[in-house]
């Protein structure tokens, strides 16, 4: 491999740098951003792809969040890859708060007063299917729509400014290299006259 390192990474490093990142999580954002706003597609398909796995992110559907965020995103005509980063929104740090709006909104629907349970597990979950997963799901689906419409457009925006940008960046970067080239081939000229 080219670039490979010279001292081969250990487990323990792979999994604090997935913790903590060497280089920080500012620059790892930024890493992100940049990735995603270069993706190949227009700024709608990538924005598309973008605002399906973030709603999706807001189901109960553990384990199918990426399968779904597809799914949706396919059918929407978004970009895969970026459904795929999107559901990154939903992770342990975000479930608890989400599910509970989640159920709370869907106890609001079904137009139920019951109490949500302090301590919600597998079991908990499992053992009373309708009482727990049944009212989230329905919850989670108006969530999951406005979460949907009210990121879509902000994402859209963020992704053709940058692309704009940046190509004004690149044009103006050839444009600057067209001149130095020209001044090089000018002054060479200079010298081969006698």
């Amino acid at each position: 491999m080219l670039f490979k390192p010279r001292k081969p990474r250990t487990i323990l490093y792979r999994a604090r740098n997935i913790v903590w990142p060497r280089a920080g999580w500012g620059r790892s954002f930024s890493y992100m951003r940049h990735r995603v706003a270069r993706l190949p597609g227009s700024p709608e398909s990538i924005a598309m792809g973008l605002t399906c796995g973030i709603a999706v992110s807001f189901t109960p559907l553990i384990g199918f969040h990426l399968v779904v965020a597809a799914l949706i995103a396919w059918v929407l005509g978004g970009n895969l890859f970026s459904s795929a980063l999107g559901t990154a929104i939903g992770n342990p740090w975000t479930f608890p708060p989400i599910f509970l709006w989640d159920i709370q909104v869907g106890h609001w629907i079904l137009g139920k007063d019951e109490a949500i349970p302090e301590a919600i597990s597998e079991t908990t979950v499992f053992d009373n299917l309708v009482g727990v997963f049944v009212p989230t799901l329905v919850g989670s689906i108006p969530t999951a729509l406005v979460v949907g419409v009210v990121t879509y457009y902000p994402l859209r925006y963020l992704i053709r400014t940058y692309r704009t940008t940046r190509r004004h960046r690149m044009e103006r970067m050839a444009r600057q290299r067209m001149i130095q080239r020209k001044g090089m081939m000018e002054a060479a000229a200079k010298e081969k006259t006698p």
